[in-house]
């Protein structure tokens, strides 16, 4: 790691941008451009309190339940409408975690990630932004870094790295992720299904007592 770059963390989530536009109006939108926006009611409406108007943000939609991370959960948002999104927002509240500010009365696209983040930073602290506007960790300390590595039983995937001095590239990979890989040896059981149909592994591991589960 060096001075020129920060990390950030990677969660198990969805890329999202949100947007307040200027006449009032809320998008929330994947990387593929699809419009989430009626998905998530408390996210609309969390932007509609909280943000000014003419302001862009690049995050990720994640949902807590039992003190990690439910993939699983927020899949499930994604097929809800209407009423069936606002019970999925009560059950399931997502939450949207902040990593850029690409828009502030201007395009911010052009000046380096250091200058983005301290705006980013100052929007969240003026403003007194909270759930479910998150603002995503970040730092330039090794130490700080090594410690979130081990956050994985939370459901985080590993961090994400940025170069300080670096604009914004739509739609581009402009960072490098470090992903925490975690091995363990098990016994495969069975393996049911077909050719042309998914097939489900059975897999056994010994627990403490020798006793295969």
């Amino acid at each position: 790691m060096s001075h020129e770059t920060r990390q950030s963390l990677e969660k198990d989530g969805y890329r999202a941008q949100l947007a307040v536009c200027a006449d009032g109006r809320v998008l929330l939108r994947s990387r593929q451009r699809t419009d989430m926006t009626a998905w998530f009611p408390e996210i609309r409406t969390a932007a509609l309190a909280q943000l000014p108007a003419d302001t862009g943000l690049d995050g990720e939609l994640v949902v807590w339940e039992s003190g990690r991370l439910a993939f699983e959960r927020l899949q499930q948002c994604l097929t809800r409408r209407g009423a069936g999104a606002a019970k999925a927002g009560q059950e399931w509240s997502a939450h949207y975690v902040v990593f850029d500010l690409v828009h502030a009365g201007a395009d911010l696209t052009g000046r380096p990630y250091a200058r983005r983040r301290a705006a980013l930073e100052e929007l969240f602290a003026s403003r007194e932004l909270r759930a479910p506007l998150t603002l995503c960790p970040a730092t330039t300390d090794p130490a700080v870094a090594r410690e979130w590595l081990s956050w994985t039983a939370a459901g985080l995937e590993g961090l994400c790295f940025k170069r300080l001095d670096g604009p914004y590239v739509p739609g581009a990979r402009s960072w490098q992720k470090y992903k925490v890989r975690v091995t363990a040896e098990a016994i495969i059981g069975a393996v049911t299904g077909t050719l042309t149909a998914p097939r489900t592994v059975l897999l056994g591991r010994y627990d403490t007592a020798g006793r295969l589960q």
